[in-house]
């Protein structure tokens, strides 16, 4: 479960995912050393769907079902690539109704207490 913290300042409340993205990314790393050639093909096939992707959410006259049809193929190029690492199956945090009231709760906790450490002024954008 994702463990928040606040962060050294004291000004935020950080959720840790680097934890869960760490060991993926090193999977990731030795299946591409172990086959190359796949793995560069599906790294190579996935980086031009998320720039065609960018490119179709920041474009003003992209039409809606451009930028559904991107974010499908994106969708698409990422799940061949998870498909092949095991660590994958364990980024998603599925939370029983307990895990999720308590991750509420303590997320709750620390941004009160930022709330109550710094002026109003500070906490508005």
């Amino acid at each position: 479960m994702i463990r928040p913290t606040l962060t050294a300042d004291g000004t935020a409340v950080r959720l840790p995912v680097t934890l869960a993205a760490s060991p993926l990314l090193d999977e990731l790393a030795l299946a591409y050393a172990e086959d190359p050639d796949l793995f560069g093909r599906l790294l190579t096939a996935h980086a031009a769907n998320v720039v065609s992707l960018d490119h179709v959410v920041v474009s003003d006259d992209a039409a809606d079902w451009e930028r559904a049809v991107r974010a499908a193929e994106a969708d698409g190029s990422r799940d061949s690539l998870l498909d092949r690492l095991e660590a994958a199956e364990r980024l998603d945090d599925l939370l029983d109704a307990d895990d999720a009231i308590a991750l509420a709760t303590s997320l709750t906790k620390q941004a009160a207490a930022i709330r109550h450490r710094t002026p109003a002024q500070e906490n508005r954008p």
